[in-house]
């Protein structure tokens, strides 16, 4: 059962006087360095402050501790994704470990252990994404449109566990002459392959309206390729209304049960 489509914290070097942060992505930033032997104290005493506020923003065991239900973490969780458009436009890494290390409590306290023998009872139906790891930035962003004229809209995704399919949708509003909204459809095929896992097929894929499809024509494998669900995807945390769930490259998935009147 596929969804829409973690990042590694790096340390910045005290042998340059470039910064870097959580989100380095280049070499550009490597070009512009340059030896920082005079002031070597003063940029080791820099590493160890940016060091100290990043262990800082990791939500420490005790502090987890104080969510003594489910419901009490799934509260804390909904608070830490407001305002963040599901991250699909990046967050700050402060606010990566906050909404992570909720996550990881929640997996922590899964209350259906092997959920792909519960899958009719706990995961058919109609999902929206809250949040995920897969991100639109840069020039993709900029070739995607998704920064001036092309605005990005709900996720969902619609399981069928009798079939063995799902269906996931994206939907898109677009400023032409005149707005018009449309969506990219990703079926999909699944099976099950462990107590937690499934393996997914990608079948088919479709963009409505056309004029939608005319503006996404020269970059739809980008597209594609941001939401192909092919692959695997483990549940770890699913109950009655949230599931959780993490793929092979290496994403994170919150969704949350939804009306599919709203799809």
């Amino acid at each position: 059962m596929p969804a829409m489509a973690a990042p590694v914290l790096l340390t910045p070097s005290h042998h340059c006087h470039c910064t870097t942060t959580a989100t380095r992505r280049s070499a550009p930033l490597l070009s512009r360095c340059r030896p920082a032997a005079p002031r070597f104290r003063s940029r080791r005493r820099l590493r160890g402050a940016v060091l100290v506020a990043r262990a800082a923003a990791v939500p420490p065991e005790q502090s987890l501790a104080q969510y003594e239900t489910l419901g009490d973490a799934k509260a804390a969780l909904y608070q830490a994704l407001e305002g963040i458009d599901r991250g699909i436009f990046g967050v700050t890494s402060a606010k990566r470990s906050e909404i992570h290390g909720l996550v990881e409590l929640l997996e922590s306290r899964n209350p259906t252990p092997d959920p792909t023998d519960k899958l009719q009872d706990k995961v058919d139906g109609c999902w929206k994404l809250i949040y995920s790891t897969i991100s639109i930035l840069g020039k993709r962003r900029t070739k995607l449109g998704l920064r001036d004229f092309i605005s990005l809209g709900d996720f969902f995704q619609i399981i069928d566990v009798k079939e063995e399919k799902a269906v996931n949708v994206v939907k898109f509003s677009a400023r032409a002459l005149k707005i018009f909204s449309g969506q990219l459809a990703i079926e999909a095929s699944y099976n099950v392959t462990t107590k937690t896992r499934v393996g997914i097929k990608l079948e088919s894929s479709t963009i409505t309206p056309d004029q939608l499809m005319n503006i996404f024509q020269k970059n739809y494998d980008m597209l594609l390729a941001i939401f192909n669900p092919e692959g695997w995807l483990e549940i770890t945390y699913v109950d009655e209304s949230l599931r959780i769930c993490r793929d092979d490259k290496a994403n994170i998935f919150v969704l949350e049960k939804t009306d599919p009147a709203e799809v």
